[in-house]
């Protein structure tokens, strides 16, 4: 049904028609969900932070064990967040732009992580490459450590990982079509000319928004990481895991101190993607007029 006709519809309702107190209670239910379950959540978590005050809070992070899992975290990222980006964009090109046989599974098998339990990805490596596998033990013995070390680390991160660039980029490459592409090579432009003058600049802002989410899980990731890494105190041991180990050893303060950082970088990522948002929407409201 068109809009004129929907609207020349004596039993049409526009949902924007709906009346004061409707638009109210709807308001405030939703900002009593906001306060109940993000705000007040969030702000305890600041609030036991600093509880002893800068000191404390800049002595648990400054902690050797804590600075360890910071770098470490930091690392994990900067590893599994390139691959991703680069697993992204070849996967979301090959299935926006070409067809072939095979499409809906490797479709299915980017969206895999999002349907089982982190723990699940993690034991998967744990049979891989543990010491009752056929690759552990040769891998061990040629001096190559990947469970309880930083490689089981980066792996398991990868894993949880790396569907979000590419589902952020295959519906955007699709939209898009392959018209500007094909343009272009019928101009003269090689293959790398035309990624990087044409397809790179369409899809710039979808790609730094799936970067800023993988980003996000990679530095928040918890189950597939404590099953891969061992735990080992300055070592292995993440942020999220440092977290849970001082919580059990009822070292509040340190526990909320480095949770504190974690959230600090959920917000960053947060304004950040909110960014991305506005302008990634006024670019394909741009586009379309």
């Amino acid at each position: 049904m068109s809009d004129k006709a929907r609207t020349s519809n004596p039993a049409f309702r526009d949902p924007a028609d709906e009346g004061f107190a409707t638009k109210v209670a709807l308001l405030l239910l939703s900002l009593a969900f906001l306060i109940f379950f993000l705000f007040l959540p969030l702000l305890s978590v600041f609030v036991e932070a600093f509880r002893e005050g800068w000191g404390a809070y800049y002595e648990a992070l400054a902690e050797p064990d804590a600075a360890a899992a910071i770098r470490l975290t930091l690392l994990v990222a900067a590893i599994a967040v390139p691959l991703n980006l680069v697993f992204g964009l070849c996967a979301s090109w090959a299935i926006a732009k070409f067809e072939f046989k095979g499409k809906a599974f490797l479709i299915t098998l980017i969206d895999l992580p999002f349907s089982i339990s982190p723990v699940i990805s993690g034991l998967v490596y744990v049979l891989l490459f543990g010491s009752g596998s056929l690759l552990g033990p040769l891998l061990k013995s040629w001096g190559i450590e990947i469970l309880f070390a930083v490689p089981g680390i980066v792996l398991a991160t990868v894993f949880v990982t790396f569907p979000f660039v590419a589902r952020e980029l295959i519906p955007l490459m699709q939209d898009q079509g392959s018209g500007d592409e094909e343009a272009a090579l019928s101009l003269g432009a090689s293959g790398w000319q035309t990624f990087r003058f044409v397809t790179l600049p369409n899809i710039k802002w979808g790609l730094l928004y799936g970067v800023l989410l993988c980003n996000a899980r990679a530095m928040g990731e918890f189950g597939a990481v404590s099953v891969v890494s061992g735990r080992i105190r300055g070592l292995t041991n993440t942020m999220p895991l440092h977290v849970e180990i001082l919580y059990n050893e009822y070292n509040m303060v340190a526990a909320f101190a480095v949770a504190s950082l974690l959230a600090l970088l959920a917000l960053v990522t947060l304004a950040l993607k909110t960014l991305l948002e506005l302008r990634f929407g006024a670019g394909n409201a741009g586009g379309r007029h």
